[in-house]
């Protein structure tokens, strides 16, 4: 099991579209990926689980990823928040 926090820039935090970003990329993963954003926790391959975690701009989350790829999940999912979530 690998974590790492990182800060949402998105000034409109994840709603639909940066959370379908993130979810398109956690899925081309085997590993669990899930964050947390305070006391609720995540799933990174669910639209639903993202939206309903109602991340906003400055929320630092932390990223949990687990199994045979779990390295390389984690640092793509950095990349792609720290890259705006195509935004």
């Amino acid at each position: 099991m690998v974590k790492a926090k990182v800060a949402i820039r998105n000034l409109t935090g994840l709603h639909l579209r940066p959370a379908g970003v993130l979810c398109n990329k956690a899925i081309l993963y085997k590993s669990s990926i899930h964050f947390t954003v305070g006391d609720i926790s995540a799933n990174a391959k669910s639209v639903l689980s993202v939206l309903g975690a109602c991340v906003k701009y400055g929320d630092e989350i932390e990223f949990v990823c687990e199994g045979v790829d779990e390295e390389e999940a984690l640092k793509a999912m950095i990349q792609v928040v720290e890259g705006g979530l195509g935004e």
